[in-house]
């Protein structure tokens, strides 16, 4: 749910006012009642802005409730100096919206009071037409989305525990502009806190959480060296000893690096990693909590714009492997994949039962389990936040996840690592296009359609747009 700000602009003469008062107050209530009707909570203006003084007060007080976005209604002609003074006192995103009528002319309103916000460069968006039409209420709910999304970075909490992966330069952000850019801050805990914590962790609740994984999984494969209940039950108190930090440092958002050192000498963050992400765990339903392996700081941010957008898990993986004869991408990364992806279902055991835990394989001597499973089939939107020459870009692409016979599926994980999760994905842009010109070994994706609404967070942010195939448009 968004908190909306709702402001009407009118006529500044008082007799024209006065005469197209009613049809303002018709049009606001139409608005706030769709908004509403769609879930988020409105914040109305006290009256219809039909001086200057007004404007500002109005404003002021509808900026007070700190809403996530704010709408400048035009179902009229509004003197464009109303916008002005009003978005003066609104500090935060805008969306102007005027109606398509030839008697009431707000579409000029709207026009003439953009045209004016763009002299000054203040960013907001435009949305024109009657909200009954689905193009139309569609744009207004993208904005709306878009900015409580952007909204809920500001003020957060980056957890990051240890340092950069692996020499990965993609994986490490700079904080200044971090909390430049998105008003995010960003903490950083050493390792030796998970490993140290989860010493301390009460042994029943480690034993009890192996217990609901090895009853509710689809299998516990272990081998006796990799795999062992022990290893297992020390991946749990890595979860336990990660969920601790995230509650002490109050981190809205983390990332674990894990590589080398926890997976060479402790034991692999693949459990801690992939149930953070779900919406539940073997004590029951939580919050989603979105963390990145490798710690990679604009993979979990991408995701958290994501999990803002749509309240659901967001996947996180390798581009692994493109299978040519199939036009058809394995993004598949060390246990990442939050286990929801397993089946999408609101049922945990639903989701479980597709879920192996296999032995790690040479890459981690450590050992531990990974998560391993075939994503669901089913649309999604694919996006990764990189930079180029220390500008922010934001890379979209449509596509879908495909799940086949088993036969199948195993086939071609084999062809990379079989033990790992895999999302078999085909993607709606060309193989080179996407090789060419994605920025990172990582990607994220979450279901549904959402490319408008990343359009509009990029254009909140004052980052670049980059889609590739149809999402390009």
């Amino acid at each position: 749910m968004a908190r909306v700000g709702l402001l009407t602009m009118s006529d500044g003469r008082d007799y024209v006012a006065r005469d197209v008062h009613d049809h303002c107050v018709r049009a606001e209530e139409e608005i706030a009642a769709f908004l509403a009707g769609a879930g988020h909570e409105v914040i109305r203006a006290d009256g219809i802005v039909t001086a200057n003084d007004l404007a500002t007060s109005y404003a002021r007080r509808v900026a007070d409730a700190r809403p996530d976005l704010t709408i400048f209604s035009y179902p009229v002609w509004a003197f464009p100096h109303f916008t002005m003074l009003a978005a003066a006192a609104t500090p935060g995103p805008l969306l102007l919206l005027g109606n398509i009528d030839p008697q009431f002319p707000g579409m000029v309103g709207m026009l003439a009071g953009g045209g004016g916000l763009d002299q000054i460069g203040r960013v907001h968006a435009r949305a024109w037409g009657d909200i009954n039409q689905p193009e139309v209420s569609g744009r207004i709910l993208a904005q709306v989305n878009a900015a409580a999304a952007v909204q809920g970075l500001r003020g957060a909490t980056f957890g990051r525990i240890g340092g950069r992966p692996m020499g990965m330069y993609t994986a490490v952000a700079n904080t200044d502009q971090w909390m430049d850019t998105f008003g995010i801050d960003v903490e950083e805990i050493d390792q030796w806190e998970i490993v140290r914590r989860a010493d301390q962790v009460e042994a029943s609740r480690a034993r009890q959480a192996v217990k609901w994984l090895e009853t509710h999984a689809g299998g516990v494969h272990y081998d006796g060296d990799r795999l062992t209940p022990e290893l297992l039950e020390r991946q749990v108190r890595a979860y336990y000893a990660v969920r601790e930090l995230i509650d002490e440092w109050h981190l809205d958002f983390s990332g674990i690096k894990g590589q080398p050192e926890l997976t060479a000498h402790f034991a692999t963050m693949d459990i801690a990693e992939a149930f953070l992400n779900d919406p539940y765990d073997w004590d029951g339903a939580k919050p989603t909590h979105v963390t990145s392996t490798e710690a990679d700081m604009d993979g979990a941010l991408t995701m958290q714009i994501l999990k803002g957008l749509t309240g659901l898990p967001v996947l996180f993986a390798d581009v692994r492997h493109y299978h040519a004869e199939r036009e058809v991408w394995d993004l598949c990364n060390s246990g990442q994949h939050a286990t929801w992806y397993a089946a999408r279902s609101d049922d945990p055991l639903e989701n479980l039962s597709r879920v192996h835990l296999y032995p790690e394989v040479f890459y981690f001597p450590a050992g531990g389990a990974s998560v391993s499973h075939f994503a669901a089939p089913g649309e999604a939107t694919f996006a990764r936040l990189t930079r180029r020459d220390g500008r922010y870009r934001m890379h979209v692409v449509r596509g879908a996840f495909e799940r086949y016979d088993d036969a199948t599926n195993e086939a071609l994980a084999r062809q990379s690592t079989f033990e790992w999760p895999h999302a078999f994905t085909r993607l709606n842009a060309p193989a080179g296009e996407f090789l060419a010109r994605f920025g990172a070994n990582h990607i994220h994706a979450v279901p549904g359609e959402h490319v408008a609404e990343l359009r509009a967070v990029c254009e909140l942010l004052s980052i670049d747009y980059d889609g590739m195939g149809d999402a390009a448009a």
